[in-house]
């Protein structure tokens, strides 16, 4: 079967994704994309210039296979004469209904913020399968399209809502969790060094910096011995709480900054034994499952999609009730690391891995 893939924002996990599933796949896949930066501009003009490219191209697809950065109405209305009996699938790696702004962004403010969900609205509505990367985002948004056509004066067809739900379902991400493989440590667990907490997420307000540090300080202010590896890639605007964090644990940080080498960053995961997680938005948390994977122990807050990737026998263990449970569980974690470095916990999120989520995606789109 040949499917096309149709990306406007080709950066990060979105084209890692992609680049994964056409390298696995039984399916011949052929990948139109563009650079992934401007995403606001990508959401409104990038389905203009990839409809112009694949309408260049020689090529005819069995599927087409969309991301939510694309506005699926337009691309089809220029390609109609070529893809007008051709089945879509649109996939949600997040959407801009239930996505937080950021405080800076001032669009919410001029109101001008309803139309990139409204571009998701329509993408889902003229897609035949609607793909979301977890449970908890199919249903997030799916619970907030009501009340978003609300908003409009009139006309508010809410009856569209269950034509989406009706052709939504959960497809997790792929993820090439086998390559961590060669980076784990051959020797033993040097168990005499300080506990290593992780932070190996994006510089951005919306995983909550402010409280993962806060919890830190807490454990500084009670001589609780740990070190801290900062990870992560950061932009041009970095929230103001890095800076002062790199300040007042100076004396704990063995690692500051994005890790350049895939090798540096796997090799750090696999060091690290304690990830506190305090994001205020995740649809999947694919740095969550990489951590995981190599056998750091995560503490969740009960919210978002991280129940998905725990396992019953973990989650009273796992997840933590609010800030100052947290901080217990930190402790704890830290006054008793010796044990905790002998969890076995890369079976719970290991089913992500490619090797095993390829023949779902096949088989799922060719049923398209």
């Amino acid at each position: 079967m040949k499917i096309v893939f149709i990306e406007p924002f080709f950066t990060g996990s979105h084209a890692a994704w992609a680049q994964e599933y056409a390298a696995r796949s039984r399916h011949q896949i052929t990948i139109f994309s563009l650079k992934g930066r401007h995403w606001k501009w990508r959401m409104h003009g990038g389905a203009v210039s990839l409809a112009r490219e694949f309408l260049a191209a020689d090529v005819q697809p069995d599927l087409l296979l969309a991301t939510d950065m694309v506005d699926l109405t337009t691309f089809l209305a220029l390609t109609r004469l070529r893809t007008a009996t051709v089945p879509t699938a649109i996939y949600f790696h997040e959407n801009q209904l239930t996505y937080p702004w950021s405080p800076t962004d001032s669009d919410p403010q001029q109101q001008r913020d309803v139309h990139y969900g409204f571009i998701n609205y329509g993408s889902a509505l003229a897609a035949d399968a609607v793909l979301f990367n977890s449970d908890y985002h199919r249903h997030s948004f799916l619970q907030e399209l009501p009340q978003f056509l609300q908003t409009f004066p009139d006309y508010n067809e809410a009856e569209t809502v269950q034509q989406i739900v009706d052709k939504s379902k959960t497809l997790h991400l792929g993820i090439d969790l086998q390559k961590f493989d060669q980076f784990r440590p051959q020797l033993a667990t040097d168990d005499q060094r300080p506990p290593l907490i992780l932070w190996n997420h994006r510089w951005e307000y919306d995983k909550n910096p402010s409280e993962f540090f806060r919890a830190l300080y807490a454990l500084q202010e009670q001589n609780i011995d740990f070190e801290v590896a900062v990870l992560g890639e950061s932009y041009r605007k970095i929230p103001a709480v890095f800076a002062e964090a790199k300040d007042r644990l100076a004396d704990r940080i063995v690692h500051w900054g994005y890790a350049e080498n895939f090798s540096d960053y796997a090799s750090w995961l696999w060091r690290a034994d304690i990830l506190p997680v305090t994001s205020i938005h995740d649809f999947f948390g694919i740095s969550v499952v990489e951590a995981i994977y190599c056998n750091c122990f995560p503490f969740l807050p009960k919210r978002l999609a991280y129940p998905e990737h725990i396992s019953d026998d973990c989650r009273d263990r796992c997840f933590y009730r609010d800030f100052d449970d947290l901080v217990v569980r930190l402790k704890g974690a830290c006054l008793q690391v010796v044990p905790l470095r002998r969890e076995k916990l890369q079976g719970m999120v290991a089913h992500y891995d490619w090797g095993h989520m390829v023949e779902i995606y096949d088989r799922l789109l060719a049923e398209l």
